[in-house]
């Protein structure tokens, strides 16, 4: 008899248990696990932005190199923070982060080359984003000589054009009396992909060599003159080459020179005055970006130019760098309003606290009129027309 209660006792248990399970579920189907039963997703917007969740998001970018030291750093403090949140940008070159994003393979880019008119037809509704500023410098390896070396604008492009071919050319030696520059060939590098870097260093090229302009011109790719040259893909590639091959040249952003403890050489600028690249003389070079009318973030950005500025310390080949991102992100495959959110707080770091990482590095932090164009950009952007920053 004891042994029927026990039993009785079970079966009542299993059915109070069953009972509560299956109100819970009649109450809660959007935690049922068939998605055939999930309810549709609310079209309705919510009467208050939304803010970061704290479910687990991934977000993807490619794109220029050239900002690559300033943008990891910033994914690091900012995800150290967010354990939530992983973010991925393996860079590419600006060529790439266009093209990705304009396939929307991406969540955002990184350019710094500015979209052309055709661009942004391609990709309507792409915004810039300024997100730092930096110096392209042209580092050296010449055994021997680890500094001191000057140069100006037309016997860089000389260089390039294959018209000055061996290190004690007499064109270099006036620049540099003070060294003995050794009766060796030189051996350019550039870049081999289609680089943003590329494409201000050959604008910078066509500023001070007529030649320069009319032969070969400028661009994320150029067909590059000289016999005794050597292609790399991105800026750290660059850097290694130079490193890795005596008597050559070729041209970096300056933290890549930096961690490859690469000789760089000091630019004369319009004032005439050789300017080694720095954090000083990039940042005496952006204050010649103007403080009112710069376009806003669904605007062309290819008339904002910091090469050759007159100032006397200024660095004659400095660049902002920019994140492009759509303004109605709900356009890319995948996106979520947790992604959107996420996306948007990232960049929004980026161009707030993110800037205290840039200096470290040797890049400019924003101007502040460029972070209030940029808050007023991040604000504009939406999912499914909803927007994601009050």
């Amino acid at each position: 008899m004891k042994t029927m209660y026990i039993v009785a006792a079970i079966v009542a248990i299993v059915i109070i248990i069953g009972s509560v399970v299956a109100y819970s579920y009649l109450a809660n189907p959007a935690e049922s696990p068939n998605p055939s039963t999930s309810p549709t997703p609310s079209s309705s917007t919510p009467s208050t932005s939304p803010s970061p969740s704290s479910s687990s998001v991934i977000l993807t970018g490619s794109g220029a190199s050239f900002p690559m030291p300033f943008l990891n750093s910033t994914i690091v403090a900012y995800t150290n923070t967010r354990p939530n949140v992983e973010i991925n940008y393996p860079g590419g070159g600006s060529g790439k982060g266009v093209s990705d994003l304009t396939a929307k393979l991406v969540d955002f880019a990184g350019s710094d080359k500015p979209l052309t008119a055709d661009q942004r037809a391609a990709a309507p509704n792409a915004l810039h984003i300024p997100e730092t500023i930096g110096a392209i410098t042209v580092t050296y390896n010449l055994p021997g000589i680890s500094s001191g070396l000057k140069l100006d604008g037309t016997a860089i492009a000389d260089i390039f054009l294959g018209t000055i071919t061996n290190w004690n050319d007499p064109a270099l030696a006036a620049l540099n009396p003070d060294l003995t520059l050794p009766d060796h060939g030189i051996t350019t590098v550039h870049r081999s992909d289609n680089s943003g870097t590329t494409n201000w260093f050959t604008k910078y090229l066509c500023l001070v060599s007529s030649t320069w302009d009319s032969d070969v011109g400028s661009g994320t790719s150029v067909q590059w003159p000289g016999t005794n040259s050597l292609g790399a893909s991105g800026n750290s590639n660059v850097a290694a080459t130079v490193a890795q091959t005596e008597y050559s040249i070729g041209y970096v952003e300056l933290a890549y020179a930096l961690q490859n403890d690469l000789a760089v050489a000091a630019l004369e600028n319009p004032a005439g005055n050789f300017v080694l690249p720095s954090l000083d003389s990039t940042t005496a070079a952006a204050q010649s970006l103007p403080t009112s009318g710069l376009p806003s973030g669904s605007e062309s950005w290819e008339d904002v130019v910091i090469l050759n500025t007159p100032g006397e310390q200024a660095y004659p080949i400095v660049t902002p760098t920019y994140l492009l991102v759509y303004q109605e992100l709900n356009v890319i495959p995948g996106m979520t309003l947790d992604k959107a959110t996420q996306l948007v707080d990232y960049i929004w770091y980026v161009v707030h606290d993110g800037q205290s990482l840039a200096p470290a590095l040797e890049y400019a932090s924003l101007p502040s009129n460029i972070v209030e164009l940029n808050e007023a950009t991040l604000k504009s952007i939406t999912f499914n027309g909803q927007t994601l920053i009050p």
